[in-house]
């Protein structure tokens, strides 16, 4: 029996707010679907839609300790966004300067796919699958 019908969001605490918040809006195109600032936190949170209708919520708070993030350190390794033309997409991230990783085959599904890492050097991966 599945349980679960997908995922709704993933959560992201940034270093830097605006920083951060343009990297997912500008950059990678989510759409914003509610910005509010928590007072009594010091704390802004974003929520952010990604075409299939998963979301991003994106975080502020003051002096967040750093967290080892790199894909082979314990806990979640990275977040996979699944694009359909995959070198498109890595030549709009290099346009806007981010850097990508030299794009690889998955060995089992025969897919193509790259990481790359948002501002505070959380790793992201692109997955290509064919438009639907």
């Amino acid at each position: 029996m599945n349980l679960l019908g997908g995922i709704h969001h993933v959560a992201v605490i940034a270093s830097n707010y605006a920083r951060s918040r343009d990297f997912y809006v500008r950059i990678l195109g989510l759409e914003v679907i509610a910005e509010n600032h928590r007072g009594a936190r010091d704390s802004w949170k974003l929520d952010l839609r990604l075409a299939d209708g998963s979301q991003l919520e994106l975080f502020s708070f003051p002096n967040p300790p750093a967290r080892p993030s790199r894909p082979e350190a314990s806990g979640l390794r990275h977040l996979a966004f699944r694009v359909a033309q995959l070198d498109d997409v890595v030549a709009h991230l290099q346009r806007e300067g981010v850097a990508c990783e030299p794009i690889r085959v998955d060995e089992f599904t025969g897919r193509r796919f790259t990481f790359f890492a948002d501002p505070d050097d959380l790793p992201l991966e692109l997955y290509e699958t064919p438009a639907p």
